[in-house]
């Protein structure tokens, strides 16, 4: 048997219930259906008091130090965040700023985002792709935008986002040696 991958995911709101949380973890299990995987998600809201009190990482509390190498050490990066004001919040931008510069080469990165409409959708293309391009990630050519309309209290009941989500997982599994066979979407 294959040992799992390690798959990191980072859901970048700071409020709870977040819709971003529950995009994230619709992500995960997608990607558990076509991969043997063992994964962690980071919320930005467990860890936004200590991160926010850190300049630098040589002052990151051990708390924060343990995020920082799980990202670090991911097999499997995915980063969800909510769009605010046509951006990610700088929060998630200063979580980064920690990372090493090299710890993420080569490092597969899944992008999702959720925003209050669809005229958000760009933030993976015009904001995220170019912040894991500094990184020299790669980030997946499939990214995943949910609007406040593919919701409802908290559920993902819009169809297409479905589909999203295990076109999102199905083309991120070949790269592990998973299932392959791809999903088409009109």
């Amino acid at each position: 048997m294959t040992s799992p991958f390690k798959v990191v995911a980072v859901s970048g709101g700071t409020y709870r219930p977040s819709r971003t949380l529950v995009l994230t973890q619709a992500l995960i299990a997608e990607l558990g259906q076509s991969l043997p995987i063992d994964s962690r998600v980071i919320e930005l809201t467990d860890i936004a008091a200590p991160l926010g009190a850190t300049l630098a990482r040589n002052q990151a509390p051990a708390e924060l130090q343990a995020v920082l190498d799980e990202i670090e050490s991911a097999d499997l990066l995915l980063v969800a965040s909510p769009v605010y004001r046509g951006s990610y919040p700088g929060l998630l931008k200063h979580l980064f700023d920690l990372i090493d510069l090299n710890a993420l080469i080569d490092t597969p990165v899944l992008l999702a985002a959720t925003g209050g409409t669809e005229r958000h959708a760009l933030v993976l293309d015009h904001q995220l792709r170019p912040l894991f391009s500094f990184f020299q990630a790669i980030t997946l050519p499939i990214g995943v935008y949910a609007s406040e309309a593919d919701f409802d209290n908290y559920r993902i009941v819009s169809e297409p986002l479905k589909a999203r989500i295990r076109l999102a997982a199905e083309r991120a599994a070949p790269l592990f040696g998973g299932r392959s066979e791809l999903l088409k979407i009109a």
